[in-house]
């Protein structure tokens, strides 16, 4: 009775301490990782969002690139991170809703591991290729490929990524056969050796190919959108181009580690929001190439993320793709 009065007395004594803890959340400097190399989507999303909700929340936003194994060296990282709100991990559909179904040995369960707060971005993939390509659009391509069997090849941000899988599923629809070149770091790397010539032609997020498309750099054959998009109005649609199944888009959302008390979930949910609305971040993501999408509630999120990893798990299945 005593050890128990003791045990009370002492778990009494911290609540008010606790409680000062989260309230005057942050105190310190928050880490966000980023599970890719610069040049990349996520990097650009995290490059922008950071300055305006370090000044929200009154701390500075250190964003952390933690590239590698398709981004799970970042997301076991942040996984792995005390819950203490220190520690934000900026997710995206290949880290969280496609590397549990392409990757035997994850040793994490990002729908179990973390806990969502919001989605902050929406990006759209578009298929482009090296200049050197004789084909300028999605038929005179589809064309040249099944005259060279084999002979072409793609590149991709890694082997779990939507880029990857986006052209897996339209070989499938077209019927071809182009060989994967994996890239590691992320869409930065895959990028350049689109440029060098390495690769002919990838799908990629709009972000991280729209200044070399509008330089001339890389030819745009056909964008995944529902509709043309004002900043290559020229472009067509994948679904004009005969392929309505291709529409898709990257999304990128905050996580915390699994376990971080609710006041700070909702403390980052809010700031979030409020930083999303503002309309400088609206412009330069859309001049980007990216979408500023939110969840009302962190639930909210919970629930995308759950529909999402089914999604997708179910389309690296039908497509048969693995780690190359």
């Amino acid at each position: 009775m005593k050890e128990l009065r003791a045990w009370l007395m002492l778990v009494l004594a911290l609540l008010p301490a606790l409680a000062f803890g989260q309230a005057s959340y942050p105190n310190r400097p928050i880490r966000m990782v980023v599970p890719f190399a610069p040049g990349g989507a996520s990097d650009f999303v995290a490059r922008i969002l950071s300055p305006k909700l370090s000044e929200l929340l009154g701390q500075q936003i250190v964003v952390d690139n933690r590239p590698g194994a398709s981004g799970n060296i970042g997301m076991e990282l942040a996984a792995k991170a005390p819950a203490d709100g220190y520690t934000i991990y900026l997710g995206n559909i290949g880290t969280i809703a496609i590397n549990p179904a392409i990757f035997p040995n994850l040793t994490l369960n990002p729908t179990k591991d973390f806990i969502p707060i919001s989605l902050v971005a929406d990006v759209p993939s578009i298929l482009v290729a090296n200049p050197s390509v004789p084909a300028n659009s999605v038929a005179e391509f589809v064309a040249l490929a099944k005259s060279k069997p084999g002979e072409l090849n793609f590149g991709s941000p890694g082997s779990s990524t939507l880029n990857r899988l986006e052209m897996e599923h339209f070989m499938k629809l077209a019927n071809l056969k182009i060989v994967h070149i994996p890239y590691k770091g992320g869409a930065g790397p895959a990028v350049i050796g689109l440029l060098g010539g390495e690769t002919q032609v990838m799908f990629v997020t709009l972000s991280s190919a729209i200044s070399f498309i509008q330089a001339g750099k890389l030819k745009a054959l056909g964008i995944s959108t529902a509709k043309r998009i004002d900043a290559l109005p020229q472009v067509p649609t994948m679904a004009e181009a005969g392929y309505p199944e291709m529409v898709s888009s990257s999304w990128q959302g905050v996580f915390v580690p699994a376990g971080t008390p609710r006041p700070i979930v909702e403390k980052l949910h809010a700031a979030l929001l409020a930083t999303l609305d503002t309309p400088e971040i609206k412009q330069r993501f859309a001049g980007g190439g990216v979408n500023v999408v939110t969840s009302k509630t962190p639930e909210d999120f919970i629930s995308f993320v759950g529909a999402e990893t089914t999604r997708w798990g179910k389309v690296a299945k039908e497509s048969g793709a693995t780690i190359d």
